[in-house]
Formats: structure tokens, sequence, C-alpha cells
């Protein structure tokens, strides 16, 4: 018995996907079949609602509809269908697709996108059966792209074992430009919709470059055919992994300026990444998923956080920048840390726990209340890597520790706990006293305690300074738009908030004196001195307000990651080995 589904989108220019779903060898006794549409996708931790685009469902029972009351919507994103035998049973329905992003649906006159997660409805008891899905093409020269295999003499019908896996595999329809390539003899395809200014030869072996790493790190590449799907847009960036595919959102103008072709190269290390780190090695919280609801772990710092680590590492590692390039990028990071006030309120595992009702909620008092577990992942991460590297000379490295769990955990995809991840740490770190360093572990999951990173970094050559600045403290972020100024954010205990500014309250005047930059009101700033009291004129919620604002003392404006003056012949040996250098 099969789930059969066919896709087609007779308009494109209507955004509407029309979906059939039928069973081939379903029982032909009456009974009742629940249908869902799953609230969220694996990798993006937000319920998204997708029913909330379904629209004009119908049921047929061979020729003939079936009357409305054995149809019945039982929840949000649940329908309930009773006294069908599945042999006869149609479902038709559509589904609009307007949002251009990596975890929905899109559908116009080039194209169409989807993610079955936010386009397939399931049956409730069927889920483990195999699956197909047969695409309509609305016209001949259109292509299809999905990493699940074709179906015997069914050019546009393709299988997945069970719905997980076509969840796990999203589908590209359209205009397209395809490149086949092999690395490690197994078969690639890199498919892109979208114009942009890329060179495909050298994209090519660069993404080769990664693969080629990235796989010389766990051992080997556990699939037999990968696909990278690339969408060029006028400004979007984004990712997310599947099992044997990735989606990836970058601006069509990205690849020929280096600073923007490095991000692209980090967002597909990244991406790739995944493919080992939580596609297959994943914690026990992500081992078997539920659509309907919310999957918590306090793990997604693993998940997230070391695949942010490595996606800076690994294109170094590859040849693809040099060792100033990684300097910089992860001096981004630290700055991003330092200038975050929300890493002195939320712990990391809290972090994981909340990504449901926070990462992807942001406002603009986010910075002041949460961190980031992509960011502050990577520096517990690197902090680990570090202290690994440093006890033992480069011989062991957080590289042990993901060989390790994936010897264990991620070849049978059996899902790891907390108490494995620990036991690997401690097994690889061999530290002098185990009680100390699960404290000190803990302190960096569990507490607020800002993180070791220039103990770490010493050992390494290198040194966090920072740059002060000759202004006074405000806390306010300002920006402007549409010939006015705002204001951006308020950091928390700053003078600011202390004034009652608020994040979009309008700035006319400060002492009395008009802005009318952002540039201006900084340059207005210096000719004051902490302790002075000023005036801000602002609209808040279109009341002219006046707020006292008492300058605080300079902050550093951020940090430079730079090399100690005279490093000893240890240091930099351990900066070669951390960073795979030569020592030419």
């Amino acid at each position: 018995m099969k789930i059969h589904y066919q896709v087609s989108m007779p308009q494109p220019s209507t955004h509407l996907f029309e979906v059939e779903l039928s069973w081939i060898g379903g029982s032909d006794q009456p009974q009742t079949i629940v249908l869902g549409l799953p609230v969220w996708t694996p990798g993006s931790y937000l319920i998204r609602e997708y029913s909330r685009h379904l629209q004009n469902l119908q049921v047929w029972a061979g020729d003939q509809p079936v009357p409305g009351k054995q149809v019945q919507k039982i929840a949000k994103n649940r329908w309930q269908i009773q006294g069908i035998a599945p042999a006869s049973l149609r479902v038709c329905y559509q589904v609009l697709a307007t949002e251009l992003t990596v975890r929905t649906n899109h559908l116009d006159e080039t194209h169409g996108y989807f993610n079955p997660a936010a386009l397939l409805l399931f049956a409730e008891g069927y889920q483990a059966s195999p699956h197909q899905v047969a695409i309509v093409l609305p016209y001949p020269h259109w292509q299809i792209a999905t990493a699940l295999p074709q179906v015997a003499q069914s050019p546009y019908t393709v299988e997945a074992a069970n719905y997980d896996l076509l969840v796990d595999s999203p589908f590209e329809i359209g205009e397209q430009q395809r490149f086949d390539f092999t690395v490690l003899q197994k078969p690639h395809q890199l498919v892109i919709w979208g114009k942009g200014n890329y060179d495909s030869c050298q994209l090519i072996q660069d993404i080769q470059r990664l693969i080629e790493t990235e796989a010389e790190l766990f051992g080997s590449l556990p699939y037999d055919r990968y696909l990278f799907l690339m969408h060029l847009t006028g400004s979007g960036y984004g990712g997310l992994e599947h099992r044997d595919s990735c989606s990836l959102l970058c601006p069509r103008s990205a690849f020929r300026q280096t600073q923007s072709y490095h991000t692209v190269l980090n967002l597909i290390a990244h991406e790739f990444f995944h493919l080992w780190n939580v596609k297959r090695l994943r914690p026990i919280g992500l081992e078997t998923f539920d659509y309907d609801r919310e999957n918590y772990t306090p793990s997604l710092w693993f998940a997230e956080g070391v695949t942010s680590y490595y996606d800076l590492l690994l294109p170094l590692r590859a040849g693809l920048y040099d060792d100033t390039t990684f300097l910089e990028l992860l001096n981004k990071d630290l700055n991003r840390w330092f200038k975050t006030p929300g890493r002195q309120v939320q712990p990391l595992r809290e972090s994981s726990f909340d990504a449901w009702i926070k990462l992807y909620r942001r406002d603009a008092h986010s910075d002041n209340h949460q961190i980031s577990y992509y960011l502050k992942g990577a520096l517990v991460t690197l902090v680990l890597d570090l202290e690994i590297r440093a006890r033992h000379r480069n011989q062991r490295s957080f590289d042990d520790v993901l060989r390790s769990l994936w010897q264990e955990f991620g070849i049978p995809e059996r899902g790891f706990t907390e108490a494995d991840l620990e036991r690997t740490l401690l097994a690889v770190g061999e530290w002098d006293s185990e009680p100390e360093f699960l404290e000190r572990y803990h302190r960096y999951l569990d507490s607020t305690e800002e993180l070791p990173l220039a103990a770490a970094l010493i050992p390494f050559g290198l040194e966090l300074v920072p740059v002060n600045t000759s202004s006074a403290f405000t806390g306010v972020s300002l920006r402007s738009s549409n010939g006015r100024i705002s204001i951006s954010a308020v950091l928390s205990n700053s003078p600011g908030q202390q004034a009652g500014l608020e994040p979009e309250d309008e700035l006319l005047a400060i002492d009395g004196m008009q802005v009318n930059s952002p540039d201006e009101a900084l340059n207005l700033l210096q000719n004051y001195r902490p302790g002075d009291t000023l005036t801000f004129a602002v609209f808040h919620q279109n009341l002219l307000c006046l707020r006292s604002l008492t300058l605080g003392e300079p902050r550093p404006s951020e940090y430079n990651l730079r090399f100690v003056e005279n490093p000893t012949v240890e240091q930099g040996a351990l900066y070669q080995g951390w960073l795979s250098l030569s020592n030419s």
C-alpha cells in the first residue's frame, strides 16, 4: 500500500499548487481516516501553521463527492473523513505559495518550490508507508529537481520510503540551471533558480573542496547522491538542511565580491555539515518528529552552534580562504557576542529549549533578553576545541568529539543524550579533574557567566583587545529612513533606557539642536562628556516628549582579535595546528 500525491500548478501566476492525495493498494473497507498538515518543518524550530495556506479541500469517493457531513475539520491542521474506503478515496486541495524562503512554498511564472511539510497532507497511521509524488508540469521546458529517487518508467514521479523522508526532500520545479559533478565517486548536482553573477566552474570547484574536507573529518559520505538547491534573489539569505539535499537562498550579486562570496561559502559549508550533525547525528529530542507540536531539546546549541563554528573553520581547511579571513570572521562573531546584553540574561541550554518562542520571533528588544544558540553555541565549541587542543598539543581536538559521536550515534542513527555528550567530552579531553571540567562545562551551558574566551585564545598567541571610543555612552542605536531618524534599539540598563527612550521613537533634536542623520547625532555627542545631562526631543507614539539623558562613561565600540606581541614557539605551534597551517 502506498500514499500517492499528484502535484500540479496549472496557472503558476495564481501562486496556487493543486494537490490530489489517493491510495495505491488501499483497503476497500470503509473506515475513518484523519489527515493532517505539519505545523513546522525539521530544521526550522518555529510553529509556522502551514495549514493557513490550505484552501478548497474536497473529498471524493471514486467520481462521487463525499457529503459534507462525512468530512469534518477537527483541529487547525486536521481533517476527519468517515465511512470511506481508502481504495476509492481522493482528497483534492489547493495551497497558496507566495513565501520565497527555504522553509515554505513559492510558485510563480518561473518556478515552483515546495517543502513537503508545507504542502502534502499526511494520513494518520500511514506515515510509515511509501509515499509517491507525481508532478504535472505546467510548461514542457520546466524541469524537476529533488533528492528522492525516480519511480521506474515514470520520469515525473518520485518515491520516499515514508513520510519522514518525504518531508526531508524539498522540490524545485521550473526554469533552472543544472550542474552535475562527482566527488569521492558519488554523484552530486547543483540546481540554481534565478539569475546571478556566479561563475559556475569556480562555484562547483569550491563546493567540491568543501565536500572533500567535510568527508575527511567524518570519514565518508553517508549518502548515494546529494543535491544542492540554490535560489538567487534580490536580497534574501538563508539555508535549510535535509538528509540528502539542502536549500540555499542567496543574493544574486553575492558571487564576485570577496566578502559576500565568503558568506555564501560559509552557508554551503553549514548546511552540508548538517547532513552529519542533525540529520544523522542528532539529539534524542529530535530522534522522532511530532509534526503537530514543538519538539523540545536543550541540545540545539550542539546541532547549530557546533555547525556554526565549523562553517567558519572548514572553508579555511579547504583552502578557500586564509587564516586572516578566518580570524576576521571569528572576530565578527566575538563582537556580536560582546554587543548582545542578552548573553547575561539567557543561558545557552535555555536558549536551545526556547527556540520555538524566541529565536525566530525577534523584535527591537530581543538582544537585551536573549542569546542565539547559534552564536553562543559556536563560541562554546571554540572554547572547548581550544581547551582540548591546548591540553593535548593539537593531538586531540573537537574533531575527535565529533568522530566519536558519529561512530556511536550517527552511523546507527541513534539519538544521543546530554549524558552521552558529557561522557564523550570527558573521554576525548582526559581532564585532570573530571568534576572540575564538568562544573566548568555546565557553567558554559547553564549560567550567564562570561565565557573564558580571552583565556582560551592566549595559548594560541591571540588576544582580544577592546577598541575604546571617545564618545560618551548612550546605549541608543539610530537608523535613518525616509528622511527621519528613529531609534532602532536601546540597550538594557543604559542611559538611554533609564531616560525612557524606546525603539521606534523618532529623534528630532539633542540638547535643542536638530539632528538630520545618525552621523550628525554622533558628531554632536562628541562635544559632551560623561555625566552631562542632555535633552532628547522625540516623537513617542506621535506625542512630542522631552527625555533627560545623563551620558555614561565611554565603552568599547568593538573588540579586535589580534596576535600577541612576541608569541612563543609553543603559541605559534598551537596556532598552526589549530588552523591546519603549514610551518613555512
